[in-house]
């Protein structure tokens, strides 16, 4: 019943082509299906839309954004800048506020220092 309760190839229902789960047409991907492919959507509109069942939401009922295969472009490639900047940003992470030394893994954001200072009762007043 789901299937045929989400099946709407054009749009009348929903607004936009709604397809059940795993049965959109080829030369449709998610996000994440073109991100594995090394590409993005590049400003295009949802073509298209896949909708199903889920206790996870409120609603019941998920959805995942369809875009065209034939308009994606490929991912920009990451400058010097953004990879030192993406650097700091996990050293930040690793970073103890109390001790001032790098853990050398990102610290737990329950503890919010390294373990050592977590477990020291004179650190943690």
């Amino acid at each position: 019943m789901a299937r045929t309760r989400f099946w709407d190839p054009d749009g009348a229902r929903y607004g936009i082509p709604t397809y059940p789960y795993q049965l959109a047409p080829d030369g449709l991907a998610t996000r994440r299906q073109l991100r594995a492919r090394g590409l993005r959507p590049g400003g295009q509109p949802v073509a298209a839309q896949i909708l199903w069942r889920s206790r996870r939401t409120r609603s019941g009922v998920r959805v995942a954004y369809l875009y065209r295969l034939d308009l994606a472009r490929p991912v920009r490639p990451m400058t010097p800048a953004k990879w030192a900047a993406l650097e700091r940003a996990l050293a930040a992470r690793r970073r103890c506020p109390c001790c001032r030394r790098d853990a050398g893994y990102t610290l737990p954001t329950s503890l919010g220092t390294c373990l050592p200072c977590a477990e020291s009762p004179a650190l943690a007043a």
